[in-house]
């Protein structure tokens, strides 16, 4: 018995009797060749120098280039604590909150980086998406027993599909799709594949894919669960599925197994336990980046042929929901047949004694079920709280992948009587016409341009860090811009800060601490400093540079009185070309401070600052009577309302070896009359009664060396005051007024974070 049981379907169409070894192999090399050929032309890489270059330099590329390069210097290898030593200096950037997906594929590719450079690695590594994924999918279609030429055909427009060539380097692990064939052939092995599972290497096969799966990408990770899901509920119905069971079961329990395993550090290593959400996912979220259908079938804006490039022009004119816009796109061959399935599955329907629907199609509405806008992971994530999976969008490529293999099966039964040339020639046919429409645009030559002389630029400025500054240089820079998803500053995107790392080998930046950690939180304080200040801080603090990027400030007079006052006590290093960028020499104390934070951290349990008072109106500001005695100094000023929905946190890391004395002064009231605990590392130290009249807590801690947290529990439920976003309130903090033993007293910006 074949693997044909599995599809519910007819006898695939076999191999000619003809066929002999050197076909095989012959289509074998040819398949490699024509990756490797497209992915030149695609991507305009003929020669080593352009290998050396990545084929994209801005924006998210960014952020996958520094953990390929911090996986080449040690720093991201899996099982171990995620710590960047060359990132938030002048320690460590602690990333084991922020779990990258595919650590082992990562760490591999980090090797390649630091072998052969990071450019070429980048390369390396999209051309080995490519080509794993045309592997994966010629030999899901040739086990099932369907022609050469059209599996050949089908495999290279999976590969380069508008899905993945759309996403590139910015996306580059959801560009591995070479999961999607093994996904779907191993639900249909578990939910029928009969004697056949009794072939180890079938078991193997299984079992092997959910190994990989389990630590890979968590969006495919959480689709194969529910295709397995049903896979078992079909063995299950089936007396002779035993066999089924225990293998899917097995699957599943690896899967599971090695995720966690692969996510260790994330509950191992973390430290600010109490922190807000590192990215912030809400079920909007299911909404704007959800599948929405009719862009399955949308082509791009930028389309090669004008009059379908006129559909995605008149879209992007016509909708107010852009989340990840075109990515579903199948193209022609893949939408054709798609609604060649759908349709040969409705036949099916309305026959009672024909053929049952077979599991492409079942598989394919499910994953329309499923990620729809509105669809069950919409209900989960709005009945369940189940909204880190809001991106449904990405599971076109396995509608991709089914509609491209029913296209295969069916062009394969079709030609079967055809001459050999002419099977070849109509497969030629299909995929010249699906790669036309496949493959976008490349980006314009003075783009393309601009990327490679930003790379050159990083490159020079890394030789000048190491020259000038000496190996492990700490330099500082601004503007200080959150990460990860921070908000671009001015001209200055979200992750342009990695560049200088990106460009040196020793140099440490202060870039790369996560956004809303207390550890980081000094930061935000040593921008908010006069330019005199921050020099003696920074100096203090051990740091060889300032680095300043005027593309993050939108007018001159923001960095123009802290370029005067470097340029008169310090020495600018040269760049070169029209970077801009400043580089400045500092003196570092002898016996350097590690940065103490002038406030704590906002951590869980509050809303925004600028949450909307009843009516939507902005909150109000209040100052207390002037009866403390730390009103002095720099702690004398005036913060906005911040409301708590519930019980609520605020985090302080002391870096130092020893404990540290603070006095905290809090100006709390409350929306009814309630009582509130103050907690110190879960210890009560203080307690009041609140109403809508602000009152003073006043109270003097000893932090411990590390991460410090501070409670506050309410003795009742948030009240809704309106049916507004952010209207649910427990208690207000009006004022802050935190005053750390061994902080100087210093004039710093009224702005807060």
């Amino acid at each position: 018995m074949g693997i044909k049981g599995v599809l519910l379907e007819s006898t695939p169409v076999q191999a000619s009797r003809g066929s002999s070894a050197w076909r095989r192999h012959c289509v074998l090399w040819l398949l490699p060749v024509a990756v490797t050929l497209l992915f030149c032309w695609v991507h305009e890489r003929w020669t080593l120098e352009q290998w050396r270059i990545p084929v994209h330099y801005d924006g998210d590329s960014l952020e996958v280039l520094a953990r390929l390069k911090a996986a080449g210097e040690g720093d991201l290898a899996p099982l171990r604590s995620q710590t960047v030593s060359r990132l938030g200096a002048p320690g460590a950037a602690d990333w084991n909150e922020y779990p990258g997906s595919d650590a082992w594929a990562n760490y591999a590719l980090g090797w390649v980086a630091k072998t052969c450079g990071l450019g070429f690695a980048a390369n390396f590594a999209l051309w080995l998406a490519h080509l794993s994924a045309a592997l994966a999918f010629y030999g899901w279609v040739r086990l099932l027993g369907y022609r050469r030429e059209w599996a050949l055909a089908g495999a290279l427009l999976f590969a380069f599909s508008y899905f993945s060539l759309n996403r590139g380097l910015p996306h580059l692990w959801l560009v591995f799709t070479w999961q999607v064939p093994l996904i779907l052939l191993s639900a249909w092995l578990v939910g029928g594949g009969g004697r056949v599972l009794q072939r180890p290497w079938v078991r193997r096969l299984c079992v092997g894919g959910a190994i990989a799966l389990g630590a890979s990408n968590p969006y495919n990770l959480f689709l194969y669960l529910q295709l397995m899901v049903w896979a078992l509920l079909a063995a299950w119905r089936r007396p002779e599925g035993g066999l089924n069971r225990r293998v899917g079961f097995l699957c599943v329990g690896a899967a599971l197994g090695v995720f966690a395993l692969s996510h260790l550090p994330v509950w191992l290593h973390a430290q600010d336990e109490g922190g807000q959400p590192l990215l912030t996912r809400n079920y909007a979220g299911t909404e704007i980046y959800g599948l929405k259908p009719i862009e399955l079938v949308l082509p791009p804006g930028d389309h090669r042929a004008g009059m379908l490039a006129s559909f995605g022009s008149r879209y992007l004119r016509w909708t107010d929901w852009r989340g990840e816009t075109f990515s579903p796109y199948l193209g022609l061959i893949g939408a054709a047949g798609l609604c060649w399935l759908f349709a040969e599955m409705a036949l099916r329907l309305t026959h009672r004694r024909g053929p049952r629907p077979g599991a492409p199609g079942l598989q394919a509405l499910w994953v329309l079920l499923f990620s729809s806008i509105g669809g069950l992971n919409s209900i989960l994530a709005f009945y369940f709280g189940l909204q880190v999976f809001r991106a449904t969008n990405r599971y076109s490529i396995f509608l991709l992948a089914l509609a491209l293999y029913f296209v295969v099966t069916r062009l394969s039964r079709l030609t079967r009587p055809w001459p050999v040339a002419v099977r070849w020639v109509a497969a030629g046919a299909v995929l010249a016409v699906g790669l036309w429409d496949q493959i976008p645009v490349r980006p314009s030559a003075e783009t393309r341009s601009a990327w490679a002389q930003d790379y050159a630029a990083d490159q020079r400025m890394g030789a000048v860090v190491e020259e000038q500054f000496g190996a492990g240089a700490a330099i500082f820079q601004l503007p200080v811009v959150d990460f990860p998803e921070g908000n671009p500053r001015h001209r200055l995107k979200a992750y342009d800060h990695f560049r200088p790392y990106l460009g040196s080998e020793t140099a440490r930046f202060s870039f790369g601490t996560l956004k809303g950690r207390a550890s980081g939180r000094w930061q935000k304080d040593y921008e908010r400093m006069q330019p005199a200040d921050l020099l003696t801080a920074l100096e203090a603090s051990g740091f060889d540079g300032l680095l300043i990027d005027q593309a993050g400030y939108a007018k001159p007079s923001e960095w123009a009185k802290m370029i005067a006052v470097l340029t008169e006590r310090t020495t600018e290093m040269a760049m070169g070309g029209e970077d801009t960028r400043r580089l400045f020499r500092l003196q570092p104390s002898a016996a350097p401070r590690f940065p103490l934070a002038r406030d704590p951290t906002f951590g869980q349990g509050w809303h925004p600052r600028m949450a909307p008072r009843e009516g939507g109106a902005p909150p109000r500001f209040w100052r207390p009577p002037p009866r403390s005695p730390l009103r002095e100094g720099w702690g004398d000023r005036l913060a906005r309302t911040r409301w708590a929905h519930g019980d609520a946190v605020l985090m302080y890391h002391n870096p130092l070896d020893r404990p540290l004395p603070v006095r905290v002064e809090l100006w709390l009231s409350a929306p009814d009359q309630r009582a509130l605990v103050l907690r110190h590392n879960g210890v009560p130290v203080a307690n009041v009664g609140l109403d809508e009249d602000p009152v003073l807590l006043e109270t003097e801690l000893l932090l411990r060396p590390g991460p410090n947290r501070l409670d506050f529990v309410t003795d009742r439920p948030a009240k809704r005051v309106s049916e507004q976003r952010w209207s649910l309130r427990a208690f207000a903090l009006h004022e802050l007024v935190w005053i750390v033993g061994e902080i100087e007293p210093m004039e710093l910006d009224d702005e807060e974070d």
